[in-house]
């Protein structure tokens, strides 16, 4: 049978369809400009958005697994809640969501509330899931690297408590296997949620002092000033999500992102292999500069 991904083309997208195709998965991939996809030859890719009742309809034609990833957007909830009802009239019921860690406690940050309200919709529909609640992904430090390497400040607000940062290529390939045990599985599998974190919880001075080990040059920490984040962040991105990302700023001061025990050994197995590390991360990015 068929697993339909959305969000293809994305950060974490991508990277579960290459998982999938890599495994010999049969995948159809939902993306807006099939023409920019970029995607592995042997995924099926077809046109359409989470909006587009009609497109959503004709791509789970023969689908029996659905990966759910959609983009940080005003509508965001809505999307999700129409293709999982698409999905529900189309009969699927192996799904795979991706939501975010402490989805209920970041309660006044709209996207994680969004996504919290869509595992609820999840739980009380009954529908078989896992949902993967993955913590910062450690490709968003990709945006520093200027700020980084020409001005000697590491700037991101992410304070004291520490956040458990993941790596993007680690939660693509965390979701193809999560994807695929649905997909084989004899019957739908009950709900199951997964916290997705990295191998170590950093703080601000943490990920500054990372990156001054790896540059040999001192690094500063920027310190947590979310006001000036957010300006920062209104030069390439609405107003909206400017908001929406120091809202969410705000709670890593207060309450970090941090893991459950268990969770990097769950994580651990599941994959065979360690967590990739955010030093690796920095001494790639250090590579290429």
């Amino acid at each position: 049978m068929t697993i339909l991904v959305t969000g293809a083309t994305g950060t974490v997208g991508h990277h579960v369809v290459q998982q999938l195709t890599k495994r010999g998965a049969d995948v159809r991939a939902l993306v807006r400009d099939p023409a920019k996809a970029n995607l592995p030859v042997e995924a099926a890719v077809v046109q359409g958005d989470l909006l587009d009742v009609d497109a959503l309809r004709s791509a789970f034609s023969g689908v029996s697994t659905l990966f759910l990833l959609n983009a940080v957007v005003p509508d965001e909830f809505t999307q999700a809640l129409i293709a999982l009802n698409v999905a529900r009239e189309a009969g699927v019921e192996r799904i795979v969501y991706l939501s975010v860690i402490h989805s209920d406690l970041y309660v006044n940050v709209p996207h994680f509330a969004g996504k919290f309200g869509v595992e609820r919709m999840i739980e009380q529909m009954g529908l078989g899931a896992t949902i993967l609640r993955p913590a910062y992904f450690m490709n968003n430090d990709i945006t520093v690297k200027d700020a980084v390497l020409g001005h000697g400040v590491y700037p991101m607000p992410i304070g004291d408590k520490g956040l458990a940062m993941i790596d993007a290529r680690d939660i693509g390939e965390i979701a193809a296997i999560e994807l695929l045990r649905r997909e084989q599985a004899a019957g739908p599998l009950p709900l199951d949620r997964i916290n997705l974190v990295g191998p170590d919880t950093l703080t601000g001075a943490a990920a500054a002092a990372i990156w001054s080990e790896v540059l040999g040059c001192p690094i500063a920490y920027g310190g947590d000033d979310t006001a000036q984040f957010e300006q920062g962040l209104r030069q390439f991105m609405p107003s909206w999500m400017a908001f929406d990302m120091r809202l969410m700023s705000e709670r890593f001061l207060i309450e970090g992102m941090l893991p459950e025990a268990g969770d990097v050994a769950r994580l651990t197995t599941l994959l065979g292999r360690p967590l990739r590390s955010y030093r690796d991360f920095v001494a790639e990015i250090a590579a290429s500069a």
